[in-house]
């Protein structure tokens, strides 16, 4: 993806699942925009996005962030929201194990409380490590969490899988995960 299209994906993030009031956007209880409005809105921050645009980060987004629906006049973000919105998932059984990414600094506390949403609706994990060092790089010296998922889920924990494959839960307390040796 483009610089020019990275940056547009950035305003996308920030309007579709966080503030959506910066433009004066309104999403459905659901989490979705309409595309026209949007790209109205979009002009009061200097943006300038058309349909192709959004079509074009959609479609090319390696962290497949977004959807559009079947009548192409709504988008909407697959997760990771701050806002209220209901994706409608469907709660789904999980892996045995699932991971989690994070910064090394970060340990002692996610030790002491376990991993929780902060600002968003649901903790992220990831089926695949490569994933997770990804996302614990972002952050600082990455960490990768173990989270034993399928014992989770037989007591009673609901997991949720996002349109783009991220698996998506409430909170994992602390006794459900494993912590690297070096961390």
């Amino acid at each position: 993806m483009s610089k020019q299209l990275e940056s547009k994906s950035k305003f996308l993030s920030l309007v579709l699942r966080h503030k959506p009031e910066e433009i004066g956007l309104t999403l459905d209880a659901e989490g979705w925009a309409s595309v026209e409005e949007l790209i109205q809105l979009s002009t009061t921050k200097n943006i300038s996005l058309t349909k192709e645009i959004i079509q074009e980060i959609v479609a090319t987004s390696e962290k497949k962030r977004f959807s559009i629906d079947a009548s192409g006049e709504k988008i909407r973000a697959n997760q990771g929201h701050s806002i209220a919105v209901d994706l409608k998932l469907t709660r789904l059984a999980p892996p045995a194990t699932l991971f989690h990414g994070t910064a090394t600094r970060f340990i002692p506390s996610i030790q002491a409380s376990g991993l929780i949403p902060g600002s968003r609706q649901h903790v992220h994990l990831s089926a695949a490590v490569t994933t997770a060092v990804e996302v614990g790089a972002r952050y600082g010296k990455p960490a990768v969490l173990k989270v034993r998922a399928s014992d989770m889920h037989k007591d009673g924990y609901e997991f949720y899988q996002s349109e783009n494959g991220v698996w998506l839960t409430r909170a994992v307390p602390p006794p459900y995960l494993e912590f690297p040796d070096e961390a």
